[in-house]
């Protein structure tokens, strides 16, 4: 009985992630190598962030500023076409005054630099931006914004996402978790404002707002897979079935791997990354939208890490003659997996009767013709192909009341915790006349 409790207990064996460092998670950030990848990115603008806004996001409650006037003309302006802003030093005049003394403060007068380039930016992006943080966007709060995305117009609708999410949190606290030169962490740590001021220097802190793509197409959307500068696998992003991706399968593979052999494969400085790419109609560009760690945290949609882990990547040209080899097929049951053969390549090498020592000595680049990477859909019969009823990220809501009376400040939760009191006592004095009777 105990040995199998003991058995029962027995952890599981941990995955060969490659160690973590703080410097390849800052490689990752959005700040770092969007300079680098600019022209094959969606329109964007950085922001940098200050102590003052990140203890704003930091701190407990939902605290909005008061709601603006209209735009000032000046600040539709914009500024050369740089891609990354320095933070202004002139305060926002873009909100009216409020003189009653019962109103909630005003937060971005801490922060008037960050509040008036954020309504500049949104103004020269076109009025409607997507938000994101150096390494997450606020997807999991999407349920409070009043379009149900991530679509911003405003500033308030920027910070009420942002400080709805759980993903940006993480972003905040546990950048660095899993690093193996990360500082160990109490579990209530006293941080003082120094320390926090010099843990944020470690970390550039930038808000970044990219104009949002019209009718964009969550079905273009895919995640890519590098292992050692080696395009491993493919899958779509949206976790819905289209009958239309299969037939495109043999336009798209092509595309990402031209794509990434042209622009990413020598010039990211990391070895084993994630990254994901958008491609619409007519499917001839492809658009770089992010990339991701190699590590646990990053989501693999269709595979699994010990999948991944476990693939094998290019095959030699003898394998390519005889021997079957995991980069494609069918991959998990269900799944509708695509991979191309080389062998068809692999014989027109010799159809002129070359010597197999001249084919020798272009063995790497055989091998790079004849490895295709896996390209995974959701097939027509996969759970998550009827997983539309189960919202998404919904482990990460909560009530819409409580986020209203937050929403109003401390007040505010009092007159909620009263109401909330109230309801309690009434269903109590229900129930006991209930028994009574």
């Amino acid at each position: 009985m105990n040995d199998q409790a003991v058995q029962n207990h027995t952890p599981a064996p941990r995955l060969p992630f490659p160690p973590l460092t703080r410097s390849y998670i800052l490689h990752c950030s959005y700040h770092h190598w969007h300079p680098r990848y600019r022209s094959i990115t969606p329109k964007a603008r950085l922001i940098p962030l200050t102590l003052p806004f990140l203890t704003y996001l930091r701190a407990d409650g939902i605290l909005l500023p008061p709601e603006p006037t209209p735009l000032d003309p000046d600040l539709s302006s914009t500024e050369t076409d740089s891609g990354i802003f320095s933070s202004p030093s002139t305060p926002s005049s873009t909100f009216s005054s409020h003189n009653d003394d019962d109103d909630p403060p005003d937060p971005s007068l801490l922060w008037p630099d960050i509040h008036s380039k954020i309504t500049s930016t949104i103004s020269e992006l076109g009025g409607n931006v997507c938000p994101k943080l150096n390494w997450s966007a606020p997807k999991d709060a999407t349920w409070i914004n009043a379009t149900n995305s991530m679509e911003c117009r405003s500033p308030n609708d920027v910070y009420l996402l942002l400080k709805s999410s759980d993903f940006i949190t993480h972003d905040l606290e546990q950048a660095f978790d899993g690093c193996v030169d990360a500082p160990a962490r109490s579990p209530k740590p006293a941080i003082s404002e120094k320390d926090e001021a010099n843990e944020d220097m470690e970390i550039p802190y930038h808000l970044t707002l990219r104009k949002t793509i019209p009718s964009f197409l969550p079905s273009c959307e895919f995640r890519c897979f590098v292992r050692t500068r080696t395009l491993l696998c493919i899958c779509q992003r949206d976790l819905n079935y289209y009958d239309f991706l299969p037939p495109l399968v043999p336009t798209l593979r092509p595309l990402i791997i031209t794509f990434f052999k042209k622009e990413m494969r020598e010039t990211f400085e990391e070895e084993n990354f994630v990254f994901d790419v958008y491609i619409p109609p007519p499917h001839k560009r492809v658009w770089l939208v992010d990339i991701n760690p190699w590590a646990g945290r990053t989501d693999l949609l269709l595979f699994s890490w010990m999948e991944v882990l476990g693939m094998r990547g290019p095959i030699s040209p003898r394998s390519a003659h005889g021997e079957t080899e995991s980069g494609g097929g069918k991959g998990e049951e269900g799944r509708e997996s695509v991979s191309e053969s080389g062998n068809e390549s692999a014989s027109e090498n010799n159809v002129d009767g070359e010597e197999e020592e001249e084919e020798s000595e272009d063995e790497d680049e055989d091998e790079e013709e004849i490895f295709t990477p896996e390209f995974r859909l959701v097939g027509r019969n996969d759970p998550e192909a009827y997983s539309f009823n189960t919202p998404q990220y919904s482990a990460h809501k909560m009530p819409k009341d409580v986020v209203d009376a937050s929403g109003d400040g401390e007040a505010g939760l009092r007159e909620f915790m009263g109401r909330w009191r109230e309801i309690v006592k009434e269903q109590e004095e229900g129930e006991r006349r209930d028994g009574e009777g």
